[in-house]
């Protein structure tokens, strides 16, 4: 079996050849002979389905077909998924899986929400599951999760997953300007897509928590389980609060494990705007690049950083799963399979203990801060400082919590925002680590 001349070739089919796919093709030419010898068997690529294939005439036409359907029930042994979205995709995967071919996906929507299903497809069959350029490009994060850490106890998974929304927030740091402009010049430089939505509303980075959490703590979690809060509303203003407390805001997804007063365990996944201290690993992570912080019981504390997008960088990481996957098939072995037997429930976002930095407008009189105080501590929340600066008839007050349940956060804002001495509730924003 070491002879690769005796060994019959790995036969890839790639569907969708964009920006990652271009670069797949170009590696896997480039490479061939080195990616044959770590494999133990050629990889020929038999197939690249496109929607026009008329318009990618800088690819072999032989290989060319837009019947992705037909290319994966013919002779192939992997399917390297790179289209993006659900349907028809996830019966295209469903199929080749059930058939007992691999697939490897960069398909973080896909995984967030049919990961289970297609895990299952792959059990039935024999065939491997390989995702590992779907949460943070070129970064090894999903595979040390999902098997260098499969002894460890992990507690917490938190980081920056999405480039996009990563820019614009270090540009506002830096510069001072409002989100508005800063993403119209992140669209310029090709850092936000023409529709950013899925990017600056969090939905990108929700998926990606769904498939961190999932791995984390062997417990099937959706999308639809990841509180979301996305960019658009954190402002200059936000940007300044957060330096004045030495402190900077990023987007970030947490996905923690929960143990309530009983022993009873569960699962707590969200993406929103947090405001960390500067001196925490996260807070340098600046630009397009991501990072994941990692906590887990014997291993400590362990952080992964690196190009979290691109062509390039996302196909390095496709490559890596096509070699394991391939090596598999050559000497007959499997993959790490869907490890969920944890099966724990998901916490609401409400029970979750979190902290806040609320910035009120309110009227320049006595008594003011007093009726504040009494609507947190109605809530059973406490006040970690308070900060005042008059300004004529009114005044800019600055409150920053201990942890409490974030539904009594929420109540509490709300019944401040009642309150007559409160002129307007400016910004809300929730705290990560120690002041």
């Amino acid at each position: 079996m070491n002879d690769q001349g005796r060994v019959p070739p790995i036969k890839v089919a790639l569907l969708g050849c964009g920006t990652v796919g271009s670069e797949v093709v170009r590696l896997l030419t480039e490479q061939a002979d080195e990616l044959a010898a770590r494999v133990g068997a050629p990889i020929e690529l038999a197939g690249i389905a496109v929607r026009r294939p008329d318009k990618h005439p800088e690819l072999p036409q032989e290989l060319l077909t837009a019947d992705a359907a037909e290319l994966i029930d013919s002779d192939i042994d992997v399917v390297v998924e790179l289209i993006g979205g659900i349907e028809p995709v996830r019966s295209w995967l469903l199929s080749a899986l059930q058939k007992g071919k691999s697939v490897v996906t960069a398909n973080k929507a896909l995984l967030a929400e049919y990961s289970g299903e297609l895990a299952e497809a792959a059990d039935a069959s024999g065939a491997d599951l390989y995702f590992e350029a779907a949460v943070a490009g070129a970064i090894p994060l999903l595979r040390p999760l999902r098997e260098s850490m499969a002894g460890d106890r992990i507690t917490r998974v938190m980081g920056i997953v999405n480039g996009t929304t990563n820019y614009i927030l270090s540009a506002m740091d830096s510069t001072g300007a409002g989100y508005a402009e800063t993403l119209d010049e992140a669209s310029r430089l090709g850092y936000a897509e023409a529709d950013p939505t899925a990017d600056v509303d969090g939905y990108d980075a929700a998926s990606k928590a769904a498939i961190l959490a999932s791995l984390a703590f062997h417990t099937r979690v959706t999308a639809a389980d990841v509180y979301r809060e996305g960019i658009g509303g954190v402002s200059a203003s936000d940007i300044v609060a957060a330096r004045v407390l030495g402190r900077t805001v990023k987007l970030l997804s947490i996905c923690e494990r929960v143990i309530d007063e009983d022993g009873t365990e569960s699962v707590s996944a969200r993406v929103h705007p947090v405001m960390i201290p500067r001196s925490h690993q996260l807070a340098g992570v600046n630009g397009a690049f991501n990072a994941v912080y990692v906590e887990a019981d014997a291993a400590g504390e362990l952080m992964f950083y690196g190009q979290g997008a691109g062509g390039a960088p996302t196909a390095s990481a496709v490559l890596g799963d096509l070699v394991a996957v391939a090596r598999n098939r050559v000497v007959g072995g499997r993959g790490p399979r869907e490890s969920a037997h944890a099966a724990l429930p998901v916490s609401p976002m409400g029970r979750t203990l979190t902290r806040y930095h609320v910035s009120l407008d309110v009227a320049d009189r006595a008594g003011v801060l007093a009726q504040v105080a009494q609507a947190f501590a109605a809530h059973d929340v406490s006040i970690a400082a308070v900060r005042q600066r008059d300004r004529h008839s009114t005044a800019s007050l600055v409150i920053v919590t201990h942890l409490a349940p974030d539904a009594a956060l929420r109540a509490t804002v709300e019944e401040i925002g009642r309150l007559d001495v409160v002129r307007e509730v400016v910004s809300v924003m929730r705290v990560e680590g120690e002041d």
